[in-house]
């Protein structure tokens, strides 16, 4: 029988998707630095998308569980870029909506955010971009969900 220790880290998925995430968040430091976090950044990206969306909705569509999302939300509103209210249609829904504050920071880090994808992938061709895009999709729809129960 083999020993199946070590490990040969270089062609280990989960240590390589690790150290990429810490060359992004190297990356978004650069770029963008500390005015957003990267999930700050998309919580504003969703709502800018969407016009207003509940806490669960972003958990959703962030695929973050509901206590990330409601301390997100909680520093984003101490902050003045996003607001709670009421949901028009439905008066007993809340919802979150961007400010204009929280739309001129938006517009002001999107150049920063759009190079911190350019900077990390630039050792791929555009093809390869994508091809790394549809792979990562493909590994994430078949992941249990951040937000499972």
């Amino acid at each position: 029988m083999t020993d199946p220790l070590p490990l040969d880290l270089a062609r280990h998925t989960g240590f390589l998707v690790r150290r990429t995430q810490q060359a992004h968040l190297a990356v978004w430091a650069q770029e963008v630095g500390p005015r957003l976090t990267n999930v700050q950044f998309g919580v504003l990206n969703v709502l800018h998308q969407r016009g207003e969306a509940s806490q669960r909705e972003l958990c959703d569509q962030l695929d973050l569980d509901r206590s990330t999302v409601a301390g997100l939300v909680a520093r984003l509103e101490g902050r003045g870029l996003v607001a709670r209210a009421r949901a028009t249609a439905d008066r007993r829904r809340n919802v979150v909506r961007l400010t204009a504050e929280g739309l001129d920071l938006l517009a002001d880090v999107a150049g920063a955010a759009a190079r911190v994808d350019h900077v990390l992938t630039s050792a791929l061709t555009p093809q390869e971009r994508l091809t790394l895009q549809a792979l990562l999709t493909r590994v994430l729809d078949a992941a249990p969900s951040a937000t499972s129960d």
